[in-house]
């Protein structure tokens, strides 16, 4: 299975190990494999390994419709775990939202200056003045106990009994065919977005162009199935599927784009 790693970028490849690891002890110790959660090139690193095994299957959730982070169960095929399995909180957030309004990078800033990792948070969902965001069942209680604030606002957060009233994705992904010289992010950036590549080229070069939730400044950086391209001021980008190549040789992609409200 290491023959793998040559598939994926070399920074993936410490991650790819761990799948590896994950694959080997689930299919001779016939236990569970629980993951943190994970964003969509993870899962799609893990559904690529372990995906096609006959012995194994692999299970996501992240409870919130078309939730972007998701835990992941790998298990033998004869197993079926259940929503509780993948053990996930939501918590609610109470504040005075009459004063001030909170936002996204707020709670996640919040969150993280809990001392805890990405991995152990999903994702953080806003209407209006509501909040609502997933986490670790494991580390409730400790978040529950010591996140008192978000940003300049005192917070009250109350654990969901339930899923009934979680708040619905307003997001809607366009999709767009494109026929591309190359998989250079540069090139992509320009077609997707209707900008000139001279243009594309300076907003990667002044770090406001992230693949995968990391920065990328190299133009020329190669764009593969799965990324998802974050773009300040302009949105996202999803590579749902690269189709083949044309009778001129270029690159046939179908891509969903989100724009940024």
């Amino acid at each position: 299975m290491e023959h793998l790693i040559q598939h994926f970028r070399k920074d993936e490849q410490p991650f790819i190990e761990r799948v590896i690891e994950w694959h080997r002890d689930v299919l001779y110790r016939h236990n569970i494999r629980l993951t943190d959660f994970l964003d969509p090139r993870e899962q799609f690193i893990i559904s690529s390994i372990i995906g096609q095994s006959d012995e194994l299957n692999l299970y996501s959730e992240g409870i919130f419709d078309e939730a972007e982070r998701k835990r992941m169960i790998i298990c033998p095929s004869y197993i079926e775990p259940n929503q509780d399995d993948f053990q996930i909180a939501i918590f609610s957030v109470n504040y005075p939202s009459k004063f001030l309004q909170l936002k996204h990078r707020d709670v996640l800033g919040s969150l993280l200056s809990l001392g805890m990792s990405r991995s152990k948070f999903g994702d953080i969902t806003i209407e209006d003045d509501n909040i609502q965001f997933a986490i670790s069942k494991e580390i409730a209680e400790y978040v529950e106990t010591n996140l008192v604030s978000i940003g300049k606002a005192k917070v009250q957060l109350e654990l969901m009994a339930d899923f009934e009233n979680l708040i619905q994705s307003n997001e809607k992904w366009v999709e767009k065919t494109l026929t591309v010289s190359s998989m250079r992010l540069d090139s992509i950036l320009s077609l997707a977005l209707r900008i000139s590549r001279e243009k594309s080229k300076l907003l990667i070069q002044a770090g406001k162009v992230k693949v995968n939730w990391t920065v990328r400044e190299s133009v020329s950086f190669d764009i593969q199935d799965g990324d998802i391209l974050s773009v300040s001021g302009f949105g996202r980008i999803k590579i749902l599927k690269i189709e083949g190549r044309t009778k001129k040789e270029k690159i046939r992609l179908i891509i969903g784009y989100l724009e940024q409200k």
